[in-house]
C-alpha cells in the first residue's frame, strides 16, 4: 500500500507470441523474461498483490519460482492475438478482488517485454497518478527525429508519398515538436480508469518520460540489444 492505496501488480504473460515463441520466457543474460519483472517487483514494497495473467503452463510455473502468484489461469478468450490489453487486466482485477474481498485502488501493468526497467521507474510512475490525481499514467520515450511521424513514407503501387502532407513545410529537424512513444515500462490506472472508463489512457492521462535506454522485446535483435545495453550498465 502506498498513500493509503491499494496496489495490484498485473503481468501480462501469454503463450501465444508470433515473433518469438514462448517470448515472456526469452532469456535476458540467462533470465527469463518474467524472472526479470519478478526481480524489480520484489523491491517495490508498496505493492499488495502481483499476479502474473497466462494462460500457459511453463510460463506459469516460471513466474511462481519468480515470485509470483498465478491464483488463476486466462481463458482461451483473452489470449488472442487481438485482445487489447484493458480486457486482460480487468480479468486479472476482479479474479484477485474476488479471492481477497477487497477492491484494488491502482492497477500496475508490468509487460515483461521491458525488461531494463528499475523500480524507480515503476515507483515514479505510480507517485505522479497519485499526486496528479490522473486516471492513469504511462512511461514514454522521446522518438529520435527521424522517426518523427513528419519524417515517415508511404508507398502505395510503388509511388512513394510523405505519411503527412504537413511534411513539405519542413526544411529541418529544427522544425519537428517533440514526439513520444510508449516504451511499456509501465503503466498505472485507477480501478475506475480501468473498469469504468475501461480505458488505458483515462480522460485525465498523463506521462511518465524515461531518459534511460529501454528496449521493448518483440524480435530476436531486440534481445541482442537489451543484452548489449544492460552489459554496458553494469
Amino acid at each position: 500500500m502506498i498513500r493509503n492505496k491499494k496496489i495490484l501488480v498485473v503481468v501480462p504473460a501469454r503463450g501465444g507470441s508470433k515473433g518469438i515463441k514462448l517470448k515472456n520466457l526469452a532469456l535476458l543474460n540467462g533470465k527469463p523474461l518474467v524472472t526479470i519483472v519478478g526481480d524489480v517487483v520484489k523491491k517495490l514494497n508498496y505493492v499488495d498483490r502481483a499476479v502474473v495473467s497466462t494462460d500457459h503452463a511453463e510460463i506459469a510455473s516460471v513466474a511462481k519460482l519468480s515470485g509470483f502468484e498465478v491464483p488463476f489461469m486466462r481463458p482461451d478468450e483473452l489470449s488472442g492475438d487481438y485482445v487489447s490489453d484493458i480486457p486482460v487486466l480487468t480479468h486479472a482485477l476482479f479474479e484477485m478482488e474476488k479471492i481477497d474481498k477487497t477492491n484494488y485502488d491502482i492497477i500496475i501493468m508490468l509487460q515483461p517485454t521491458s525488461p531494463l526497467r528499475t523500480p524507480d521507474h515503476v515507483t515514479n510512475t505510480v507517485i505522479k497518478l497519485i499526486e496528479g490525481g490522473y486516471d492513469s499514467v504511462m512511461t514514454v520515450s522521446e522518438t529520435d527525429s527521424k522517426g518523427h511521424p513528419l519524417k515517415q513514407l508511404i508507398i502505395e503501387n510503388d509511388v512513394v508519398t510523405n505519411y503527412d502532407d504537413a511534411a513539405k513545410e519542413i526544411v529541418a529537424r529544427q522544425q519537428l515538436n517533440k514526439v513520444f512513444h510508449r516504451n511499456g515500462v509501465a503503466y498505472a490506472m485507477t480501478r475506475d480508469c480501468v473498469v469504468k472508463q475501461k480505458a488505458q489512457m483515462g480522460k485525465k492521462a498523463s506521462a511518465l518520460v524515461i531518459e534511460d535506454p529501454v528496449v521493448n522485446i518483440d524480435t530476436v535483435w531486440d534481445i541482442r540489444l537489451a543484452n548489449m545495453i544492460m552489459n554496458d550498465i553494469e
